[in-house]
């Protein structure tokens, strides 16, 4: 017994007010605990639409992209990720642990950069051959957070403005995140859980610096290009629904 410790409802002031901060000390742990877990799930629920893109040019190393399965057996990538020629280099997908062989359904390189290729649906396992990967309806506002999907990871990003890059290619880069990711992985929108558009390529930034009592442009590092859902919808053929 603390000698002088008031007493509360028969109980010592002491041992209720330190009950009270171990007790608060475990509901904060226990949310700094769970509250990331959380946080990850609805990003993890989209890696399973990351795939490995493999080609396997004549004479050299096979080289492993990225894409994203879209369901009823079709992958979009970045065509430069498949190349000029998939007659040489024999594409196939990586995707739910099977090496499959893939067919170039359409492919366009300027000013889309895009990719759609096919596989053989009935070997994926039951449980990726009932999803369909969602087209986002439209495009987020500046500042919006996004997910970069990988097979194997997610990361996230920002939509910025294209007068953050040179104005030179603000017309062909016209939709861009604050910092660059790899060739053919997807950007999704993680509250509506759809895709938003397919990486493509990088592009210097430019941010307003004082020199000389003067505002001149100066490098701020590098954007990500990806090839907006709008373009995508106009690429896919007319039959596909996503």
């Amino acid at each position: 017994m603390a000698d002088g410790a008031p007493l509360i409802g028969g109980k010592y002031f002491w041992q209720h007010t330190m009950h009270s901060k171990w007790f608060g000390f475990a509901l904060v742990l226990a949310g700094a605990i769970t509250r990331p877990a959380l946080a990850q799930v609805p990003d993890a629920a989209l890696q399973v639409y990351g795939v490995n893109v493999v080609k396997t040019p004549p004479f050299k190393k096979q080289f492993i992209g990225y894409g994203i399965y879209m369901g009823q057996g079709m992958v979009l990538t970045a065509a430069h990720v498949v190349g000029h020629w998939p007659f040489f280099t024999h594409p196939r997908v990586l995707v739910a642990g099977q090496d499959l062989p893939a067919k170039v359904v359409k492919q366009r390189f300027a000013k889309v950069d895009l990719a759609l290729l096919s596989i053989d649906e009935s070997r994926l396992p039951i449980s990726l051959r009932l999803r369909r990967n969602q087209l986002c309806k439209t495009s987020p506002p500046i500042g919006t957070e996004v997910v970069d999907v990988l097979p194997q990871a997610t990361s996230r990003a920002h939509i910025i403005s294209p007068t953050s890059i040179s104005s030179s290619l603000q017309g062909r880069f016209d939709s861009l995140i604050d910092t660059p990711k790899l060739s053919g992985t997807g950007i999704f929108d993680p509250e509506r859980q759809c895709l938003l558009g397919i990486v493509s390529e990088k592009a210097e930034k430019y941010d307003y610096q004082m020199q000389n009592g003067h505002a001149v442009w100066a490098p701020d590092g590098f954007a990500g290009y990806f090839v907006s859902v709008a373009k995508i919808t106009k690429f896919l053929p007319k039959d596909l629904q996503f």
